[in-house]
């Protein structure tokens, strides 16, 4: 969605106020519509679909707030957050908080646990600023004593759960989604939301197959609902997997909802053409969308940087061809935002390994071999019953390793820091901490990219309601039939074609982005054995230049590495240049 900028007065100061009036009058030129809050703070916001608010209590909620059908309500207790866990389950979106005390100084931030709206904080001279983005003419006008931290930035390439986590610069705070922070912005954050707490759930006496299914498709006609409703006319991606597929059928089903695009992009390989797929959709919801070529181009160095000037790395920017694509036909469209299925594969668990028999097998022990999916989960991952049993009984519950870069050329002295969402999670087996992995790497996608700069790209499986209502469900359960993201099959079974339910492939765009950094190696050598994270230390500049050849790349791989390294290079050159320089 579109950007905020929250400047508070901490002191009633001829200079503090000099201040704030002057970023306010930036923040005019720039584009943003200002208001003030009260007499000590104000809001600035910007498109597309700017950020509004509502006040809850003593909260100020800025961004979309909406309430949930079913909350489960946490009961009454001592506990100084209480009424912000209630909040947080009484209502869910794409928001942040602040609260002001009594005299009118700011003393809490609030995140909303899907983490969908960024909110960084940070303090100036006697003013704090609250935001989702430090922008360049903000950081020229401060010149904040910031510097990057460069052990957290290497962690951060290894780690794709970092993503989310802490920001890569010293100085300004993130705070985490699910999470209050009180001012100062010192003081230790407090968590009302944790994706353990509500898997813990899961652990309890499973819901029956029905029940289960009709709680998965009521949680995402919610959040689809909700995020369509936000602003109209919108358009949808169709691929012609299953999760655009489930978006798709719940927004045809409300039928209020003008949808006047419905967008697919197949590429030109065999196994990245869904337009098959795309058709039965089309014929099984009377939908007619429109099938374009993926856009494809020349990298350059220019838009590499420009990828990455947030705060974070534009990791979600680097398929610039093909947002620049989608933007143009969605604005000609004359539509302000577009659905999309993404974050569907982690939540709804499309990984049916044989994890899913080890959490049955530490839920159940011996009794796990009754359960009547276990053979077409052996089946499908072509194992033995036997087999499992071995990898069940050998997991230790302490076994909390989750799946990092490849580090052929990437140098980190420490191993990376645990997300606080993925400490605590020694109860669950592999499947279930995965999933809960998963919900962290969906903060992640909410990332801005060219595309995010023209339209408001909106993810419903990325929503609370969907989160909330696969995390308490076992992981068994949710591959019903021994099947990646079975239950949601089952539960969308009346609505969707057979074509799109017993789809045994999944569209894979790997070719196409192997070609894109085949095709581009003379820009990609230069821009990373020449580059600030070589000369940081934190890219072993020999060894990616053993990697960085065509012959190397075709036998061993690591595309994804790369092109995340080369964000994460367009970052420090974007931030060093426009941060003071180091004494």
């Amino acid at each position: 969605m579109g950007d905020y900028l929250i400047v508070v007065r901490n002191a009633d100061d001829p200079r503090a106020e000099a201040l704030s009036a002057e970023l306010a009058r930036l923040a005019r030129r720039m584009g943003m519509v200002v208001s003030d809050l009260h007499r000590h703070a104000w809001l600035g916001v910007k498109g597309p679909h700017a950020p509004k608010t509502l006040a809850v209590g003593a909260w100020t909620l800025v961004g979309d707030v909406f309430n949930r059908q079913r909350p489960v309500l946490p009961g009454d207790s001592d506990d100084p957050d209480d009424y912000e866990r209630k909040l947080v389950a009484r209502f869910w979106g794409r928001y942040v908080g602040v609260r002001f005390g009594a005299d009118s100084r700011l003393s809490s931030i609030l995140r909303d646990p899907s983490g969908a709206l960024e909110c960084i904080a940070w303090s100036h001279e006697d003013l704090t600023i609250v935001g989702s983005d430090a922008p360049e003419w903000l950081v020229h006008k401060l010149r904040p004593p910031w510097r990057i931290n460069v052990e957290r930035l290497s962690q951060a390439l290894l780690d794709p759960f970092m993503s989310s986590g802490p920001l890569l610069l010293e100085g300004p705070v993130a705070i985490d989604p699910g999470t209050v922070q009180p001012l100062p912005l010192d003081s230790a954050a407090r968590s009302v939301w944790r994706p353990a707490d509500i898997a813990h759930r899961s652990l309890g006496q499973p819901p029956c197959l029905e029940d289960a299914a009709a709680s998965v498709r009521s949680a995402i006609d919610e959040a689809v609902t909700g995020l369509a409703g936000a602003s109209t006319p919108v358009a949808a991606e169709v691929s012609g997997g299953l999760d655009s597929s489930l978006v798709a059928s719940s927004l045809t089903r409300r039928g209020d909802i003008p949808v006047i695009l419905w967008l697919s992009a197949y590429g030109a390989t065999p196994e990245s053409d869904e337009r098959s797929y795309v058709a039965a959709l089309a014929e099984a919801l009377a939908i007619v969308p429109a099938c374009v070529p993926h856009a494809t181009g020349a990298m350059t160095e220019a838009w590499l940087e420009r990828a990455s000037q947030g705060l974070r790395p534009g990791v979600n920017a680097l398929d610039r061809p093909h947002d620049m694509d989608w933007a143009a036909r969605l604005r000609e469209a004359g539509v302000t935002a577009l659905m999309t299925g993404k974050g569907g594969d982690s939540i709804l668990l499309q990984r049916s390994t044989t994890d899913v028999f080890t959490d049955l097998w530490l839920a159940r022990g011996w009794r796990a071999l009754v359960a009547p999916d276990v053979p077409r989960l052996a089946a499908e991952n072509e194992i033995s019953v036997w087999s499992m049993v071995r990898t069940a009984r050998r997991h230790g519950r302490a076994d909390n390793r989750l799946p990092v870069r490849d580090d052929g050329f990437l140098v980190s002295r420490h191993p990376p820091v645990a997300h606080p969402w993925l400490a605590g999670c020694e109860a669950f087996g592999p499947a279930k901490r995965l999933q809960i992995a998963g919900v962290l790497d969906s903060v992640s996608r909410h990332g801005p990219s060219m595309l995010t700069e023209t339209v408001d790209v909106r993810h419903p499986m990325c929503a609370q309601p969907v989160i909330e209502t696969c995390l308490a469900i076992p992981t068994p359960l949710l591959t019903h039939g021994g099947r990646d993201r079975g239950l949601a099959r089952h539960a969308f079974r009346k609505r969707l074609p057979t074509a799109i339910l017993e789809r045994r492939s999944k569209g894979d765009m790997t070719r196409i982005y192997a070609r894109m950094i085949l095709d581009n190696l003379p820009v990609l050598r230069p821009w990373l054995l020449d580059g600030r994270l070589a000369a940081l230390g934190v890219l072993d500049r020999d060894a990616a230049d053993r990697l960085l050849t065509r012959e190397s790349l075709i036998w061993r791989g690591s595309y994804s590495t790369i092109i995340v390294a080369a964000a994460f290079e367009g970052w420090v050159r974007a931030w060093e240049r426009r941060l003071p320089p180091q004494a």
